[in-house]
């Protein structure tokens, strides 16, 4: 692969994983949002012992639960974009050491 591929690789691979972080750092704030909100929803379930205070909290955990499984699979996104680039910083740092 030529040193100009990866380095336009390595940029490309650098943009998306800042955009992923960026992402990764919106959805943690809204996770923390979330999950205390649905902590609320129990407590209020716990001590009202209603159908409809159950229901609630039943339906913010699984927003809570959903917001973790997206959270989950964005982090195994920024952890392959970390992977790819630490292969294209390796393949441009031997091309160097080929070249010197």
């Amino acid at each position: 692969m030529s040193r100009a591929l990866v380095e336009r690789r390595l940029f490309d691979t650098a943009q998306r994983l800042r955009a992923a972080q960026d992402e990764l750092a919106v959805l943690d704030e809204q996770l923390a949002a979330l999950a205390e909100s649905a902590e609320e929803a129990r407590v209020r379930s716990l001590v009202s012992e209603t159908p409809l205070a159950h229901r609630e909290h039943a339906e913010a955990q699984r927003h809570v639960d959903a917001l973790e499984r997206a959270r989950r699979n964005l982090q195994a996104s920024v952890d392959a974009l970390r992977a790819s680039q630490d292969e294209l910083l390796d393949r441009l740092l031997a091309d160097d050491a080929a070249t010197s």
